[in-house]
């Protein structure tokens, strides 16, 4: 689904991403963890397509096609999503007619038609339910006056309506209590763990990885990845720290 070839990517005209290579399948979810500045959030906002994100080597495929030949919106119709670290308010905007208005611009892209307001409603309230949103929350202006927990179960609503093949989530686990963790991490699993689908979770600790088990875990330091393995690999980080296990 996802093939990264030697990567390299500078912010600001500062290299970040040095060599970078990585291969998700359908079906695959992909750790990352490293410690800050490793260029975590750099491979997000790179494959996201943000500007300012320099490519100066190195290819990306998604679904067999350029992907750093797309623009952003086309990588979202494609079916690339973005989680972030930090959501942004839009005020003046409401969340429901954001959403709709984000899925009928994909779906058009698609040269599908787009839904009717019942259809979408059904589809709001179904996707809300599983991250426990009142609707009443998301006709509020986008993430204004939410708590970093209901900002990223919002988030988690949007990526269900938008059903997408890859979901790169950046730090999702940030600023979650217990509770909010248990629900973002089961709302992950029930949207995106399928044949068809595939996660690129970047995070700095293990306890999100409890509930969204992944199938292999990179540390990525340097700007490339250092070290892969499994699950076991979280909790050797948890344990030991970088700098012993990037050794």
């Amino acid at each position: 689904m996802l093939e990264i070839n030697d990567l390299h990517a500078t912010v600001a005209a500062k290299p970040i991403l040095r060599g970078l290579s990585l291969s998700i399948k359908p079906g695959e979810i992909h750790a990352i963890m490293g410690p800050n500045g490793a260029g975590k959030s750099t491979l997000a906002y790179t494959l996201g397509g943000r500007p300012a994100y320099e490519v100066t080597a190195g290819s990306v495929t998604f679904d067999g096609a350029d992907l750093l030949a797309m623009d952003p919106h086309e990588r979202a119709a494609a079916g690339l999503f973005l989680g972030f670290q930090y959501p942004v308010e839009i005020p003046g905007v409401s969340f429901v007619q954001f959403l709709r208005e984000s899925l009928n611009a994909q779906r058009k892209a698609r040269g599908e038609a787009p839904l009717s307001g019942g259809e979408f409603l059904k589809l709001v309230r179904e996707k809300a339910g599983l991250l426990r949103m009142d609707m009443e929350m998301l006709k509020r202006p986008v993430n204004v006056g939410f708590s970093g927990g209901e900002k990223k179960r919002a988030e988690m609503v949007q990526m269900g309506i938008l059903d997408p093949k890859l979901a790169v989530l950046d730090e999702t686990d940030s600023g979650l209590d217990i509770d909010a963790l248990r629900i973002v991490g089961d709302g992950i699993n029930t949207i995106m763990r399928r044949p068809d689908k595939a996660v690129l979770l970047i995070t700095h600790y293990q306890r999100l990885l409890d509930t969204v088990k992944p199938d292999f875990v990179h540390v990525l330091a340097g700007g490339r990845i250092v070290r892969t393995g499994g699950p076991e690999l979280a909790h050797q980080l948890e344990d030991e720290g970088y700098e012993a296990v990037a050794a």
